[in-house]
């Protein structure tokens, strides 16, 4: 991915002093940015990689899951907060992940914990199995799960 982006900022600048202009101007390194862009989709398969601003849109679509995951759990947890009586169950459930390394499982575990309603307590040894403790285990445990599957997709996306 790096070397995508220095490449395609190198033929930025190479657009840059080919286009004959008295002066440097953003809109023709725009340009070539984008001519640089084309160059550089055609020939990703070359690199042996994806190609780079596919995993660009995987963050900013992990970005925007877990916004919304934010504002959906913050609107649960308010709701449960101001009703006059508490009618939650706390509890801890065990989750098992399929993501694989210490990087996707932190991510994932933080993520979570980010978002109200919802912590994690322990992360296994191994790696794969997540302790979860929920506000409300009865009514939110699906959603959790689901949430969860959300955000083990898009990680994959971003890492792999």
């Amino acid at each position: 991915m790096p070397a995508q982006l220095l490449l395609n900022l190198f033929i930025a600048f190479l657009w840059m002093t080919l286009i004959d202009e008295d002066e440097l101007k953003f809109t023709t390194f725009f340009a070539g940015y984008l001519v640089g862009i084309g160059i550089i989709f055609f020939m990703h398969r070359f690199f042996g990689t994806q190609f780079y601003l596919r995993r660009l849109f995987a963050i900013i679509k992990l970005l925007l899951i877990f916004i919304s995951e934010l504002t959906q759990s913050s609107i649960v947890v308010l709701k449960q907060i101001l009703s006059p009586k508490l009618k939650i169950k706390p509890g801890i459930f065990k989750y098992e992940t399929v993501l694989s390394s210490d990087s996707e499982v932190t991510m994932l575990s933080l993520l979570l914990t980010l978002t109200p309603g919802s912590v994690v307590m322990e992360v296994s040894p191994e790696g794969n199995v997540l302790y979860i403790h929920a506000m409300d285990v009865e009514q939110s445990k699906e959603g959790l799960i689901s949430q969860l599957k959300n955000f083990e997709k898009a990680i994959m996306e971003v890492t792999r």
